[in-house]
């Protein structure tokens, strides 16, 4: 299990039942850690996935293709892009 890096500054408190506790201390032990690490490494782990989970952008392949050409063939600067850059530049000052 990968080890916590810097220095530890922040506490958190949980309540839980008998049950609960028990089993923590049943895993935490087969995995020869201490409750605070299983505990922290599987928070941890689980905070990580969610935030990948909401955080990531699909594309559905034919929005992909789009993106990709539009990337690698960007069309030319219409007028209305042109009037844009030109109102982004004067409320930047550039």
């Amino acid at each position: 299990m990968a080890e916590a890096t810097g220095t530890k500054h922040e506490r958190v408190h949980l309540r839980l039942d008998t049950k609960s506790k028990h089993k923590l201390e049943r895993a935490a032990a087969y995995e020869e850690t201490t409750v605070s690490r299983f505990v922290l490494h599987n928070a941890v782990t689980a905070a990580e996935r969610v935030i990948e989970a909401h955080e990531r952008n699909v594309l559905p392949a034919t929005d992909w293709n789009a993106f990709h050409d539009a990337l690698l063939n960007p069309p030319e600067p219409n007028a209305v892009l042109r009037r844009a850059a030109r109102r982004y530049r004067e409320r930047m000052g550039g």
